[in-house]
């Protein structure tokens, strides 16, 4: 059982409503279409800074008190404790982020565990085709399995060199670059793999079930 972790400040009820409205006004759709060859999604601007985004409240979570559960399709569900999940095989990765409130930030530099070592210890059953993924603060996100089978997409526990702080997901988060920085869970606590998908928390509330930047999945 996963021990309960206090959650810090207050749900920020005004900002959910206003991504709600975001979501039924098409806030950032550019309707330009992607460009070829462009590093730069279309609707997106760059940023130097890494926003803040979150739901309001976050876990006072620490290394030794984390821990991440698999099951669902799956042949070998899972628990790592982060003794294991540092026991896994390490790997650097540089990426760019794009969020769908509309900032990029290019070459962020991580380490982590790819994703493909917990599909190799966790063996996704062949029914298996969508991830729900759920954090310590009570946020889920849903994600293609082929959207996680990837070289690129890792569970991250360092960000420029430095443990990755409580701010931005950590001690960790999921990573998918690919797609819109929402589906990259901060917090990572539990991933079920289901055989059909299902909204997660955005997705529920009028947001893209897949979410590529390149032609704006940024709504349903």
């Amino acid at each position: 059982m996963t021990k309960d972790v206090e959650l810090v400040g207050k749900v920020k009820d005004k900002l959910i409503k206003t991504k709600e409205d975001w979501a039924k006004e098409g806030r950032g759709l550019s309707g330009e279409g992607a460009k070829a060859g462009a590093r730069l999604p279309p609707g997106q601007h760059l940023t130097k800074d890494f926003p803040v985004l979150d739901l309001g409240v976050q876990p006072n979570l620490v290394p030794k008190d984390w821990s991440l559960s698999v099951a669902g399709q799956v042949k070998h569900p899972l628990k790592w404790s982060w003794d294991d999940l540092m026991k896994q095989q390490q790997a650097e990765f540089v990426n760019d982020i794009h969020c769908v409130t509309t900032w990029s930030r290019y070459d962020n530099t991580w380490k982590g565990v790819p994703m493909r070592a917990l599909l190799d210890a966790c063996r996704p059953m062949d029914t298996a085709r969508f991830l729900m993924v759920k954090s310590f603060d009570g946020y889920s996100t849903n994600v293609p399995l082929a959207d996680v089978d990837r070289d690129d997409v890792f569970l991250g526990h360092t960000w420029d060199n430095k443990p990755l702080a409580r701010d931005h997901g950590g001690p960790v988060r999921l990573v998918v670059p690919h797609l819109y920085f929402w589906k990259s869970a901060k917090w990572i606590r539990h991933i079920t793999f289901m055989e059909k998908d299902q909204p997660g928390y955005w997705e529920a509330r009028g947001y893209h079930m897949r979410g590529d930047p390149w032609p704006e999945e940024r709504y349903s």
